[in-house]
């Protein structure tokens, strides 16, 4: 039987990237074969644990060289491949981020980064170097084997052939050297065994090669007579994990390397957590914090995990029970000697040892975090500025379960400071005699400074923190205080700064204009809940603050969410006594002409605070009609 099947478009046009793009890193193809070898291993052994027709090998990653013929093959013997998964796996490309990759891969493409594994196409990198590729497979799953053959154009064909063991070999037929690439450099020894250690040492599978050696020959008396050249199967490989590696043997160079072969990522991380428990609870673990934000980080589709191992066998990819959800943004991989290598994933997620050692890595994680902190400031905000949205998140999920342990790490930027700075820092400032942490929700610090909320701060000198985030308010509700000093929001309830003299002047100016605020209420008609002269104002003639409760940052985000209700914070209209706004309101109060003045007054507070008016039409005649009475 033989078939010619098309590529699918988006497969074609990444084939065409591939071959024609200038890429300089193209010495990862073969990183990315053996991950793909490894990775079939690892599903064949996992798979023999359960299933009784797949016996236990000795397995391993043979790599050949032929320069007569100019072809790498690269073999294994791991699961295979049936029909069905050759179509499915080679012949399409059916990841998500498939037409996010071809978009990176033109818009770098003068650049020696490599994207490659990122989207899950680690296969056609093959194509990078080869004209021609060549797939034999069989599966223990199918009577049959396969060849899978391509030419990186526009189609492939797919023969059965006879094959007797179950894996992968795969041929790459090097293409033409040019003037600007010699292809022949990977036909040499010693290049492949410098890719297999720089990229795949760690692949705790044998990766052989038949090599040749300079053997030196001794006479009689022991003295040395020639070096003579000998072929000899040789592992490349250390197939040490490095999880399992003493820390001093371990530098960041390695960490790294192992971070972006195994979590296909083409830059450095940001952090990186090497972790040897061993007593009641012993495991190995590599955590990674990403430098950049995962593209899919915000996606449904995204899923959180650390990869599981048990002694040294892999269990699965994306184990959720390691990390949690505030942590999702965390990739790495944990081996532990305390699981059972038969075990479900239903007995899994009620693991008790799995529980503590998600508890013990997340310490370890904040207790990073909180030194980086201390020792590196510039780091931590690097970090902040990508992943602070998530430690607010874990401040105020679970109903403020963790606070303690992530309250030390939030940072903001403030009103009187240039940089973020920590509560703890916020606090440390404080003038004196103020009794709260101010805050106030706006997208940028001129926002906050032009708040007519913030008039008495600023004539007092105080700091005030400024929040960006749809959750801010949120996790500041569920903080509630800090260091004994009470959270508070400068547009919502009293901010207690005014003197008793201060408090007094003011209540009895509320009560001898008692009747004129109650007007102003009723023509507002239900818009508002309350009147007041305000305790905040300076220099602004009006502002809207909310009750005690839900606030209207709160307002917005919760009627933003997909299913959110109506939520409605309560309005309180604020007005300043002593600017001539008032004076001039208590004159149209006089002259029968307040309904008109107090609903421009509102639609006024409404804009300054971020919120649409009702009827824009109507707020424009008004302003003309006030225009001309002041013009007359």
């Amino acid at each position: 039987m033989s078939e010619t099947k098309k590529f699918k478009t988006e497969t074609k046009r990444l084939l065409d990237l591939m071959i024609n793009s200038i890429y300089t890193n193209k010495e990862i193809f073969l990183r990315e074969l053996i991950s793909n070898a490894s990775d079939a291993i690892d599903k064949y052994h996992y798979m023999s644990l359960t299933n009784d027709k797949l016996e236990a090998k000795d397995y391993e990653i043979r790599l050949a060289l032929d320069k007569e013929n100019r072809t790498i093959t690269i073999t294994d013997n791991g699961i295979g491949m049936t029909h069905d998964e050759l179509v499915d796996h080679l012949g399409t490309i059916a990841k998500s981020g498939s037409l996010e990759f071809m978009k990176k891969l033109e818009e770098n493409k003068d650049k020696n980064i490599d994207i490659i594994g990122q989207f899950g196409v680690g296969f056609y990198s093959a194509f990078m170097v080869a004209k021609k590729v060549v797939v034999k497979t069989k599966s223990p799953f199918d009577d049959k084997a396969y060849s899978f053959t391509s030419e990186g154009t526009d189609s492939y064909k797919l023969d059965e052939i006879e094959k007797d063991t179950t894996g992968t070999e795969i041929t790459l037929y090097l293409r033409d050297n040019t003037d600007d690439e010699n292809y022949d450099i990977y036909l040499e020894q010693y290049k492949i065994e410098k890719l297999v250690k720089k990229y795949s040492d760690y692949v705790r599978y044998p990766i052989k090669m038949m090599c040749k050696r300079m053997n030196p020959t001794y006479d009689e008396e022991g003295k040395f007579k020639e070096s003579v050249e000998t072929l000899e199967d040789t592992t490349l490989n250390s197939m040490i994990p490095l999880w399992k590696k003493n820390k001093s043997e371990v530098t960041d160079e390695d960490l790294n390397s192992f971070y972006k072969q195994k979590f296909n990522d083409y830059e450095d991380p940001l952090f990186s957590m090497h972790v040897n428990v061993e007593g009641n609870l012993t495991y190995n673990a590599l955590i990674f914090i990403p430098k950049k934000v995962p593209y899919d980080l915000y996606s449904e589709d995204y899923e959180k995990g650390l990869k599981l191992y048990t002694k040294g066998v892999f269990i699965m990819d994306k184990c959720k029970e390691l990390i949690p959800d505030y942590l999702k943004f965390v990739k790495g991989l944990v081996d532990s000697s305390d699981l059972s290598l038969n075990i479900s994933r239903e007995i899994l997620q009620q693991n008790k040892q799995l529980s503590l050692i998600s508890k013990n890595i997340e310490k370890k994680i904040i207790s990073e975090l909180s030194k980086t902190m201390k020792t590196d400031y510039d780091k931590y905000k690097e970090f902040f500025k990508s992943y602070g949205v998530y430690i607010k998140y874990g401040i105020y999920d679970n109903y403020g379960e963790k606070k303690d342990d992530l309250k030390d790490l939030l940072i903001y930027k403030t009103t009187n400071e240039e940089d973020y700075i920590s509560l703890k820092t916020y606090v440390n400032h404080m003038k004196d005699g103020q009794k709260y942490i101010y805050y106030a929700s706006a997208g940028s610090k001129d926002a906050v400074l032009s708040m007519p909320q913030l008039d008495l701060l600023k004539k007092k000198g105080y700091d005030c923190l400024i929040l960006t985030d749809g959750v801010d308010e949120f996790t500041m509700s569920i903080l509630n205080k800090y260091d004994d000093h009470e959270l508070k929001n400068i547009n919502q309830g009293d901010l207690d700064i005014l003197d008793e003299d201060e408090k007094k002047e003011l209540e009895a100016k509320q009560e001898d204009n008692k009747e004129f605020l109650e007007a102003i209420k009723k023509e507002l008609d239900g818009k508002v809940s309350d009147v007041i002269l305000s305790k905040r104002l300076v220099d602004s003639p009006v502002c809207l603050t909310s009750k005690d409760g839900l606030s209207f940052e709160m307002q917005k985000v919760l009627n933003a969410m997909p299913n959110g209700s109506d939520a409605k914070a309560e309005k309180v209209l604020e007005i300043n006594p002593n600017h001539e706004l008032f004076n001039a309101l208590k004159k149209a109060y006089d002259n029968n002409e307040l309904k008109e003045y107090a609903e421009l007054l509102y639609d006024q507070a409404l804009l300054m605070e971020g919120f649409p008016i009702e009827n824009p039409v109507e707020f424009s005649n008004k302003m003309c009609n006030l225009m001309i009475k002041t013009i007359k």
